[in-house]
């Protein structure tokens, strides 16, 4: 079964922009130094061969990761819900202050960014409650408690 990548458009867009930028330019970029390495002679003694051909397969190691990534790509459609999904903005109130967390799928989440996982600790709690609901994570031997302000 093929493993789903939830995204936003933007989300999407930054992969797709990415995987031009790597396949576009830092393959040129790949090729000149492999050029210039094999000018140098002896291939079996060749640090600088060496390294480009390491560079060059991890750089196309990423590029079929990234083809994977589009290719099972599930938009998320920004709709408005009575209940926490992905795509969601939450403002919850936690220890006296409120903050909005964006709910996104894993390739996306960024907490410095306030995006989180649907599958993270806070995000599965969020998942699929309604304004107004109290949750409690743990985490050791701490309670959390978050309260649900509003869903966008």
């Amino acid at each position: 079964m093929k493993k789903k990548n939830y995204l936003t458009q933007d989300g999407l867009k930054k992969l797709k922009k990415e995987l031009a930028y790597l396949k576009n330019i830092k393959r040129k970029e790949i090729a000149q130094r492999l050029k210039k390495a094999i000018s140098f002679g002896d291939l079996s003694e060749n640090a600088a061969y060496v390294e480009a051909k390491d560079a060059q397969a991890f750089l196309e190691g990423k590029i079929l990761k990234l083809r994977k990534i589009i290719g099972s790509a599930e938009i998320i459609k920004k709709e408005k819900s009575d209940k926490v999904k992905i795509g969601s903005i939450v403002r919850v109130m936690f220890e006296g202050q409120e903050f909005n967390f964006e709910i996104v799928g894993e390739l996306e989440a960024n907490p410095l960014d306030n995006k989180i996982s649907y599958k993270s600790p806070l995000g599965s709690a969020l998942f699929g409650q309604k304004k107004g609901k109290e949750i409690n994570i743990n985490i050791g031997d701490r309670k959390i408690k978050y309260k649900i302000l509003n869903i966008d």
